[in-house]
């Protein structure tokens, strides 16, 4: 239930800034944060992550689908994983659900996150990115725990 809090969290995160974002940003223009780390400038993402299949958001609708129906229908495994496991999957999935409300919503993903050296994101994003290298690191270090680790 706590991975189902935490998903909810990351989401409402995500959709609430990117509101924020649609309703203060000027399109294309950036806004310096102190300290000139961090920029808001807003972008309208018609594709997924760095420029991949640029106004494919059928595509990207229907596979973001099927992850969750595979993870729907894998449930009671998932279920017996680690608790890192299920983190890094719940981090993936709510940004994955935010960035699919944005297509089926307008059709685009709302991008505003700007460090300058990397393409500009939002929470969504962080979540994926953050889930997937959680993932991926339990799976080059061949994690074989199981439920309450």
């Amino acid at each position: 239930m706590r991975f189902l809090g935490l998903g909810l969290a990351v989401l409402l995160l995500d959709q609430i800034t990117k509101y924020l974002a649609v309703s203060y940003l000027p399109p294309g223009e950036s806004v310096a944060l102190p300290g000139h780390l961090l920029y808001l400038t807003l972008v309208r993402n018609p594709g997924a992550a760095f420029g991949l299949f640029p106004h494919g958001t059928p595509f990207l609708i229907l596979l973001t689908c099927g992850v969750l129906v595979f993870v729907w229908l894998n449930r009671s495994v998932i279920a017996q994983q680690s608790s890192l496991f299920k983190l890094g999957l719940t981090l993936a999935l709510a940004g994955g659900i935010g960035n699919l409300a944005d297509r089926l919503r307008w059709g685009y993903v709302i991008d505003f996150l700007d460090v300058r050296l990397w393409p500009i994101f939002n929470i969504a994003d962080m979540a994926i990115v953050t889930g997937v290298v959680l993932l991926l690191w339990l799976v080059i270090r061949g994690d074989e725990t199981r439920s309450g680790s």
